[in-house]
């Protein structure tokens, strides 16, 4: 495993905490991408396509904090619980199915593991506890 970070879910001022976090940790938004910029977001509400689809905060110190916009449109509610996602950074996919399988053991699959249109095997799941996790292998970039 390379690193654990974590995960928020915000319901749609993804923007303005990461703002905020980036404020009090410093640091640069190392990736930054929008709804407008994903397959099918043509089909979406126009006011929800500038919506944060993922946003990564690499700290000064190197801690890592990411964030999404949850969409009311897709029936998606930030709860106490699912507010937060702890994502396992793997070194292969092997290890994305391992650490999948045991985790979801007794629990809830919320996204079975499979290759994304963001280059990465990737899966998340609710363990027996009531905790949620994100397991990500990133291919290597093509040269």
């Amino acid at each position: 495993m390379k690193a654990i970070t974590t995960y928020f879910n915000f319901l749609g001022n993804t923007e303005d905490a990461m703002n905020f976090y980036k404020s009090v940790f410093g640091g640069e938004f190392t990736n930054l991408a929008r709804f407008k910029d994903t397959p099918g977001s043509e089909n979406m509400q126009p006011h929800e396509r500038d919506k944060i689809m993922n946003i990564t905060l690499t700290t000064k110190s190197g801690a890592i904090l990411m964030a999404t916009d949850f969409l009311e449109s897709m029936e998606q509610k930030v709860e106490l619980g699912n507010n937060i996602h702890l994502v396992i950074h793997t070194d292969s996919e092997e290890e994305v199915d391992s650490l999948f399988k045991s985790l979801s053991a007794g629990g809830k699959i919320e996204m079975p593991v499979n290759k994304t249109f963001w280059g990465a095997y990737f899966g998340m799941c609710e363990d027996k506890f009531g905790i949620k996790w994100m397991l990500n292998y990133t291919y290597p970039a093509a040269n």
